[in-house]
Protein backbone atom coordinates (compact mmCIF):
# COMPACT_ATOMS: atom_id res chain seq x y z
CA UNK A 1 0.00 0.00 0.00
CA UNK A 2 3.25 2.10 0.79
CA UNK A 3 4.23 1.93 -2.48
CA UNK A 4 1.07 3.13 -4.64
CA UNK A 5 0.74 6.01 -2.03
CA UNK A 6 4.72 7.32 -3.09
CA UNK A 7 3.55 6.64 -6.68
CA UNK A 8 0.61 8.49 -6.32
CA UNK A 9 2.24 11.23 -4.63
CA UNK A 10 5.27 11.49 -7.09
CA UNK A 11 3.11 11.81 -9.89
CA UNK A 12 0.85 14.01 -8.65
CA UNK A 13 4.23 16.46 -7.69
CA UNK A 14 5.02 16.10 -11.68
CA UNK A 15 1.95 17.14 -12.38
CA UNK A 16 2.32 20.34 -10.48
CA UNK A 17 6.12 20.95 -11.42
CA UNK A 18 5.27 20.76 -14.78
CA UNK A 19 2.91 23.31 -14.46
CA UNK A 20 5.01 25.61 -12.18
CA UNK A 21 8.29 25.63 -14.66
CA UNK A 22 6.00 26.33 -17.45
CA UNK A 23 3.59 28.99 -16.32
CA UNK A 24 5.21 30.60 -13.08
CA UNK A 25 8.87 31.02 -13.54
CA UNK A 26 10.17 33.69 -15.14
CA UNK A 27 13.59 33.50 -15.47
CA UNK A 28 15.19 33.66 -18.94
CA UNK A 29 17.74 31.23 -18.75
CA UNK A 30 15.21 28.31 -18.61
CA UNK A 31 14.53 27.70 -21.65
CA UNK A 32 12.37 24.54 -22.91
CA UNK A 33 12.18 22.29 -20.05
CA UNK A 34 9.90 18.90 -19.48
CA UNK A 35 9.75 17.24 -16.39
CA UNK A 36 10.06 13.64 -17.52
CA UNK A 37 10.17 11.97 -14.12
CA UNK A 38 9.93 12.46 -10.14
CA UNK A 39 11.12 9.71 -8.02
CA UNK A 40 10.28 9.66 -4.55
CA UNK A 41 11.85 8.20 -1.34
CA UNK A 42 10.27 5.87 0.88
CA UNK A 43 9.17 8.43 3.15
CA UNK A 44 8.28 11.10 1.00
CA UNK A 45 11.17 13.14 2.17
CA UNK A 46 13.07 13.40 -0.95
CA UNK A 47 11.89 13.88 -4.62
CA UNK A 48 14.21 13.21 -7.47
CA UNK A 49 12.57 15.31 -10.27
CA UNK A 50 14.22 14.03 -13.90
CA UNK A 51 14.28 17.09 -16.32
CA UNK A 52 14.61 16.78 -20.05
CA UNK A 53 16.50 20.23 -21.59
CA UNK A 54 16.79 20.84 -25.25
CA UNK A 55 19.69 23.07 -26.75
CA UNK A 56 22.93 22.81 -25.78
CA UNK A 57 25.14 21.46 -22.86
CA UNK A 58 25.69 25.41 -21.92
CA UNK A 59 21.78 25.82 -22.12
CA UNK A 60 21.39 22.91 -20.45
CA UNK A 61 23.84 24.34 -17.53
CA UNK A 62 21.95 27.42 -17.29
CA UNK A 63 18.98 26.17 -17.09
CA UNK A 64 19.69 23.24 -14.37
CA UNK A 65 21.25 26.68 -12.46
CA UNK A 66 17.99 28.40 -12.57
CA UNK A 67 16.36 25.63 -11.09
CA UNK A 68 18.19 25.25 -8.54
CA UNK A 69 17.88 29.20 -7.98
CA UNK A 70 14.27 28.49 -7.98
CA UNK A 71 14.46 25.69 -5.96
CA UNK A 72 13.02 27.60 -2.69
CA UNK A 73 9.92 29.22 -4.93
CA UNK A 74 8.86 25.60 -6.12
CA UNK A 75 9.16 24.07 -3.51
CA UNK A 76 7.14 26.44 -1.42
CA UNK A 77 4.36 26.12 -4.24
CA UNK A 78 4.26 22.45 -4.53
CA UNK A 79 3.74 22.73 -0.58
CA UNK A 80 0.60 24.95 -1.32
CA UNK A 81 -0.63 22.47 -4.14
CA UNK A 82 0.42 19.21 -2.78
CA UNK A 83 -1.76 18.78 0.88
CA UNK A 84 1.67 17.23 2.40
CA UNK A 85 2.49 17.30 6.46
CA UNK A 86 6.21 18.05 4.66
CA UNK A 87 7.27 19.11 1.34
CA UNK A 88 10.30 16.94 -0.27
CA UNK A 89 13.34 18.20 -0.70
CA UNK A 90 13.86 18.64 -4.50
CA UNK A 91 16.34 17.46 -6.16
CA UNK A 92 17.02 18.41 -10.09
CA UNK A 93 18.76 15.92 -12.47
CA UNK A 94 19.14 15.85 -16.53
CA UNK A 95 17.19 13.09 -17.76
CA UNK A 96 19.55 11.46 -20.70
CA UNK A 97 16.94 8.74 -21.96
CA UNK A 98 15.54 11.00 -24.84
CA UNK A 99 19.58 11.68 -25.90
CA UNK A 100 19.93 8.19 -25.80
CA UNK A 101 17.22 6.99 -27.88
CA UNK A 102 17.57 9.76 -29.99
CA UNK A 103 21.49 8.49 -30.94
CA UNK A 104 20.10 4.87 -31.54
CA UNK A 105 17.34 6.03 -33.90
CA UNK A 106 20.27 7.71 -35.55
CA UNK A 107 22.72 4.63 -35.68
CA UNK A 108 19.86 2.92 -36.62
CA UNK A 109 18.76 4.94 -40.00
CA UNK A 110 23.41 4.82 -40.55
CA UNK A 111 22.39 0.56 -40.50
CA UNK A 112 19.87 0.83 -42.80
CA UNK A 113 21.08 3.31 -45.18
CA UNK A 114 24.28 1.37 -45.64
CA UNK A 115 22.62 -1.86 -46.44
Amino acid sequence: MARIRVSRVGEQIKKELSQIIQQEIKDPRIGFVTVTAVEMSGDLQLAKVYVSILGSQSEKDESIAALEKAKGFIRSEVGRRVQLRHVPDIQFSIDHSLDHSDQITRLLHDVRDED
